[in-house]
C-alpha cells in the first residue's frame, strides 16, 4: 500500500462521498481529480444535504448526485419531502435515490418509520427509473426482505457492504456491493474476506467521506482522494493489478449508476 502514496492511479471511483460535510469540498474534488479519481457520487441524506450534492453535480463534471433520507432522519420523510425529493431526482445530474434504508444499531427513529421511509423511496426510484443506494446497519433480515418484495427489478447498490453473511444472496440477487476504506483495518477480517469474494462484476469502491478514513490516513477526516489506499488494498486482496481492478469498478459504475 505504500506505493500507492503520492502516485497517480487512474480510473478511479468513490461511489458515495458526503462531500457537504467536508471543509472544503472544492478542494476536496480538486485533489481527487489529481488523484486519479474520475467519478464521485455525492450523496444527500436528507433534503438540504440532497440538494447540495445536486449543487456540487453540476459544478463539477465528474461529479453526480443522489438523493435521499436517511433512515436516521426516517421520521421527516412525510409525502412532501418525498415529493420534494421527486423534484430534486428530475435534474439529469441525479442518478440515483439514497442513501435510504435501515438502521436498527442506532436507532435514532423508530423501526416502523425507517421501514416506511425505505419504502417510500423505493417507490420514488422506481417512478424515476433510478437505482438504489442502500444504507443497512444490524437490520440485515429486513433490509434484503423488504428490497425482495419492494425493489425486484432495480438496480441496488450496498453502501458500506457489511452483509458478509448474505453475499451470495446478495450476489444472485444482482446487487452491487461497495467496499469502503475500512477494509484496509487488519481487525476487519469479515471485510476483507468479502472483499476478495464479492463477483468482479458487482464491486465498487468509496470513502463514505468524512468517515473510515483508510490507512495510512486512519484517524483523520477522510476524501475522496483516499480511495485509491481502498482500490490498492482491495486489489492487493483477490491477487490482481491496481490497474485492472479501477477499469472494472469504472465499468461496474456506469451499469449501476448511468
Amino acid at each position: 500500500m505504500a506505493g500507492t502514496e503520492g502516485r497517480q492511479q487512474p480510473g478511479l471511483v468513490d461511489a458515495h462521498a458526503h462531500l457537504d460535510l467536508l471543509d472544503d469540498p472544492s478542494q476536496a474534488v480538486m485533489e481527487a481529480a489529481g488523484s486519479g479519481v474520475v467519478r464521485i457520487l455525492a450523496v444527500g441524506t436528507d433534503l438540504n444535504s440532497s440538494r447540495l450534492a445536486v449543487q456540487f453535480s453540476s459544478k463539477f463534471p465528474q461529479v453526480l448526485a443522489c438523493v435521499g433520507i436517511h433512515p436516521h432522519d426516517a421520521a421527516s420523510a412525510d409525502r412532501n419531502s418525498i415529493a420534494a425529493l421527486a423534484k430534486l431526482a428530475a435534474s439529469p445530474r441525479v442518478v440515483a435515490i439514497g442513501e435510504t434504508g435501515l438502521d436498527f444499531y442506532r436507532n435514532l427513529a423508530p423501526w416502523k418509520k425507517q421501514a416506511e421511509a425505505f419504502r417510500r423511496q423505493i417507490e420514488l426510484a422506481r417512478e424515476k427509473i433510478l437505482p438504489l443506494v442502500v444504507h443497512t446497519r444490524n437490520a440485515a433480515d429486513m433490509t434484503l426482505d423488504i428490497l425482495a418484495s419492494e425493489a425486484s427489478g432495480r438496480r441496488v447498490v450496498l453502501h458500506c457492504f457489511s452483509l458478509y453473511e448474505h453475499l451470495q444472496e446478495c450476489a444472485g440477487r444482482g446487487y452491487y456491493m461497495s467496499v469502503a476504506g475500512n477494509v484496509t483495518y487488519k481487525k476487519a477480517e469479515d471485510l476483507r474476506r468479502a472483499a476478495a469474494e464479492i463477483p468482479l462484476h458487482l464491486l465498487l469502491t468509496e470513502t463514505d467521506s468524512p468517515y473510515l478514513a483508510p490507512v495510512p490516513n486512519r484517524g483523520s477526516r477522510n476524501s475522496p482522494a483516499y480511495v485509491r489506499f481502498t482500490a490498492a488494498e482491495i486489489a492487493r486482496l483477490r491477487g490482481m493489478s491496481e490497474e485492472k481492478l479501477a477499469a472494472s469498478i469504472l465499468t461496474n459504475f456506469g451499469n449501476a449508476f448511468l
